[in-house]
């Protein structure tokens, strides 16, 4: 069945916006901030002041400082009986906004009835210097304080006023005219633009070997012996020794997710099944994780002993027996190991643990958040449909988010990011949201912040030092369907410092050596992620303000593995458009077989023949046939990054019962309970199908972009392979040529090395269609 054409609603538009302050060459302005526009702020500094006059009938003085500029008012803090307080704040007031032509500044004394007038300082705006960074920040000056009428009073106040940037320092600490609204420090804390680091993760690799002189209470009994390791809220076990003796034998790895700083110790305890549903802790033991060895390679670590210890409780107080029993591990946390806690289909970052492995960056990507337009109404304020949005982009540890603009349905930040990039064959993520904590911390009744979309961009398919600057649509599935909440508008740029680094990335494997050389289960890796992404929402919500939960988990992409009939279909049809290519060309063939177009079958036969009497040419021939298709396809190169694609995803024409099943809850909420019990288990298999098939759609769609210029460094390397192994092949013998080739696939294992060969990498790293998927 024929599907609709995509609704234009949903593409991607090019977009000319004036970057850098306009196109004046050789300003300063365009050195900084070159990838938004430029917004300039009147900046107002507000350091301290001596010396103010007692108001009150005891002499005494509630300073606060109020900062004015036409229908915008800003205050500082109330310092109580102080007559040489120190503030500290920056106020900034948009000059887009600016209907005034004087800056006043205001000392008052906080009384109850009346604040009290102490003192004021009046700055013309056509006085007010300009500030563009890189210059060191303006020296902040002493003012006397005026009456109203111009006279002289008693007190001094320090000041520095300029005009400034987005770009300036000041920027992310001041208080913004245009979030007036929101009160008290906890709220202002929340509408800022901050920068987050993810906790360095490690993967902690516990070899549970053996235990010795184990005391179980029973000794009637052959003890049936296991082992239970927790960190934090991870918690394994081994299988029940095989010997059921009591010195027990396992030799079983046992992994998990730790997070520096280290904050809680690895628990073992030796447990004796004594019942079916009864264990008993015959032993445990405690190792803080900061004294355990690191590795950075396969090379065995030491094994060493641990006391095992027992708790009894006497009258209530517990105490410790120290007794002969221990238990022999080898316990390492795995420096060679990329901690994933993202789909590597979309990861951002595949360097090891450890800092020693890392290799040198190989560019710089700059990401420009200009604005939004057309955002759906998030929330319901007074009456009013309002939305308060915020942007949060994720790219290797550095996390980004950008101020809150208050009530605007088009907000504008422009805000620029700088992320150094170590591999070109990863993902950055931008998520929009709606702020639902205003008013500071969770007081607003446990409120969430909405998700208005996402937008992800491979690097790969970046041309290097272009500036891309487009709106792209933001795209949410909702149970009714997939809704279009607005558009983001970027401006993106990936500077490489060195080509011949980065096309040698292309070469190397995706991930580290130690997951090729001592691969994890798969179950493991699903696992260690789960774990992963727990530990990184964590640490990211304690931060100050928080980086919440949900936001975390849904840039995580945390419920993507899940089973949905959409996402399945989605798949099938990649498959079939991969495998489409082959149908057509065996139509094309079965044409020239009926001699349908009678020059071309002529032709065909010619090369058979020529083939046939010259097999040495075949495989210069099909090299040089893909060099040439390679370089025709050329000059059709996408020249946008992908973008989210409602085709692709089946998003465009789901069934509101596959939406119903997408968006059910796991386990399923719907009756009875044997349909429900059979119901998550068929999900479940689903699920491992569904990522199976996506698995071969990647690779076919990789295949596709060999010579799609989709990755114009990759498909440059592949069209120069080309011609050089056309050429070689033309040179050399054929006869030899297959010699070699079928001599050096049937080699001796003990000349075969453990990591993926060179062309395995490169193809691996080839972009697929799973960065447009929803």
């Amino acid at each position: 069945m024929q599907r609709p054409p995509p609704q234009e609603d949903f593409s991607l538009k090019e977009t000319k916006p004036h970057l850098g302050g306009g196109k004046v060459s050789g300003d300063k302005l365009t050195s900084t901030y070159d990838l938004v526009e430029q917004m300039q702020y009147l900046y107002v500094r507000v350091v301290k002041a001596r010396d103010l006059p007692g108001k009150d009938v005891t002499g005494s003085l509630d300073p606060y400082v109020e900062v004015k500029l036409g229908n915008y008012k800003g205050t500082t803090r109330r310092f109580e009986k102080k007559s040489n307080p120190e503030w500290s704040q920056v106020f900034a007031f948009s000059k887009d906004r600016i209907q005034a032509s004087v800056l006043e500044v205001t000392v008052k004394d906080k009384d109850v009835v009346k604040d009290d007038f102490v003192g004021r300082v009046l700055f013309d705006l056509n006085d007010i210097p300009k500030r563009v960074p890189p210059d060191s920040p303006l020296a902040p000056q002493w003012y006397r304080l005026e009456e109203r009428n111009g006279s002289k009073v008693k007190g001094e106040l320090m000041l520095a006023v300029w005009m400034g940037n987005q770009a300036d320092e000041a920027f992310p600490e001041a208080w913004h005219s245009d979030a007036a609204a929101v009160s008290g420090a906890d709220g202002l804390a929340n509408i800022r633009s901050k920068v987050y680091l993810s906790p360095k993760l490690w993967y902690l690799r516990v070899n549970v070997i053996e235990a010795q002189d184990l005391i179980p209470s029973d000794k009637s009994r052959f003890p049936e012996v296991f082992v239970k390791a927790i960190l934090g809220n991870q918690a394994l076990r081994t299988r029940v020794s095989m010997s059921k003796t009591i010195n027990p034998m396992w030799n079983e790895d046992l992994m998990f997710v730790a997070a520096e700083p280290f904050e809680e110790p690895l628990i073992l305890s030796v447990e004796d099944r004594v019942a079916p549903n009864k264990d008993e802790v015959i032993g445990r033991c405690a190792i803080p994780l900061q004294y355990v060895d690191r590795r950075l390679d396969h090379k065995p670590v030491n094994t060493r002993w641990f006391n095992l210890e027992k708790h009894i409780i006497v009258e209530g107080e517990k105490k410790e027996i120290k007794f002969a029993s221990r238990i022999h591990l080898r316990v390492c946390l795995e420096g060679g190991y990329h901690v994933l806690d993202e789909s590597t289909h979309y990861s951002s970052d595949l360097r090891p643990t450890a800092k020693q492995l890392w290799k040198s960056s190989i560019g710089v990507l700059e990401v420009g958040v200009l604005s939004a337009q057309g955002l759906s109404p998030m929330k319901t304020k007074d009456g009013r449909a309002t939305t308060d949005a915020y942007c949060v982009a994720k790219y290797g540890q550095k996390w980004v988010r950008t101020r809150t603009i208050i009530d605007s349905f088009a907000p504008k930040w422009n805000e620029q990011y700088t992320w150094e990039v170590f591999d070109p064959c990863t993902v950055i993520t931008i998520g929009v949201f709606d702020n639902c904590h205003l008013q500071g911390g969770d007081k607003s009744g446990g409120a969430r912040d909405s998700r208005i979309g996402k937008v992800r961009i491979r690097l790969s398919t970046l041309e290097t030092d272009r500036v891309y600057t487009h709106s792209y649509p933001l795209l949410v599935l909702h149970p009714t369907g997939v809704k279009k909440m607005g558009e983001i508008h970027l401006a993106v740029r990936f500077t490489c410092s060195s080509l011949v680094n980065m096309m040698h990335m292309y070469s190397q494997p995706l991930l580290p050596k130690m997951h090729y050389l001592h691969p994890l289960t798969v179950s493991q890796l699903d696992n260690l992620r789960h774990q992963a992404t727990q530990i990184v929402s964590l640490r990211l919500s304690r931060a100050e303000p928080p980086l919440r939960k949900e936001i975390v988990e849904y840039m995580l992409d945390v419920g993507s593995h899940m089973w949905s009939m959409r996402r399945s279909k989605a798949n099938f049809f990649r498959i079939m458009g991969v495998l489409g290519v082959v149908i057509s060309v065996g139509k094309w063939f079965d044409q020239i077989c009926n001699w349908k177009n009678p020059i071309t079958t002529v032709l065909i036969h010619i090369l058979f023949l020529i083939l046939i009497l010259y097999p040495e040419l075949i495989l210069p021939t099909i090299f040089l046939y893909l060099f040439l298709i390679g370089i025709w396809y050329y000059r059709w190169r996408p020249r946008h990054p992908p973008h989210m694609d409602t085709r692709l995803s089946c998003a465009d024409a789901a069934h509101p019962d596959e939406l119903d099943e997408e968006f059910d809850t796991f386990p399923t909420s719907r009756p009875p309970d044997i349909i429900r019990m059979r119901y998550d288990r068929i999900r479940s298999i689903a699920g491992r199908i569904q990522t199976v098939v996506g698995d071969l759609a990647t690779q076919g769609e990789r295949l596709q972009s060999l010579l799609s210029w989709r990755d114009p460094r990759a498909t440059a390397l592949f069209v120069i392979f080309c011609l050089v192994a056309a050429i070689v092949l033309y040179v050399m013998p054929f006869q030899a040529v297959a010699l070699l080739t079928g001599f050096y696939v049937l080699r001796h294992p003990r000349f075969r090395y453990k990591l993926p060969s060179v062309p395995l990498n490169f193809f691996r790293r080839l972009p697929a269609r799973t960065d447009c998927m929803l």
